[in-house]
């Protein structure tokens, strides 16, 4: 387990990784306690990628919701993770269901799910959602807060 005196990222300068294979995502330990687990949400609403065939910029805005169990991601180096991205050429399933795993394989959270809201080319919108699994017992999930494309307004 990561303790808060062994991060490299937060307090730090730190440039934005060239690619999210290169971007470290650090942990903090959490203490989840009794009763159901807590439900965390990120919300990335200015995330860009590369179309991998013509280079162009694509957006989306991203929700992750998760459960931690005994690690939280720290925020900072989820930024530099999700900034990193901006020079990554992928299409849009792929970079929604990499944050996902990233986060899985960097967390082991009781859950998580993840809804990439990409905004369209060529006038189709495409939504990507990707989840571990069905939630747990009892905890309270919000919507996410994304309107149906209509603009995404």
């Amino acid at each position: 387990m990561t303790a808060t005196k062994d991060l490299t990222q937060l307090g730090a300068h730190v440039e934005t990784p060239d690619s999210p294979d290169r971007a470290v995502l650090e942990t903090v330990p959490f203490a989840r306690g009794d009763g159901p687990p807590a439900i965390v949400r990120f919300t990335c609403p200015e995330f860009t990628s590369l179309c991998p065939v013509t280079g162009q910029p694509d957006f989306a805005h991203i929700v992750i919701d998760y459960a931690p169990d005994a690690l939280l991601v720290e925020s900072k180096s989820l930024k530099l993770f999700l900034t990193s991205f901006r020079n990554h050429g992928g299409f849009h399933e792929e970079c929604t269901i990499m944050i996902g795993r990233r986060i899985v394989a960097a967390t082991k959270p009781l859950w998580l799910r993840v809804g990439g809201y990409w905004y369209p080319r060529g006038g189709i919108p495409i939504d990507v959602f990707w989840q571990t699994g069905a939630p747990p017992k009892d905890v309270w999930l919000p919507d996410t807060g994304v309107a149906p494309y209509r603009g995404r307004g």
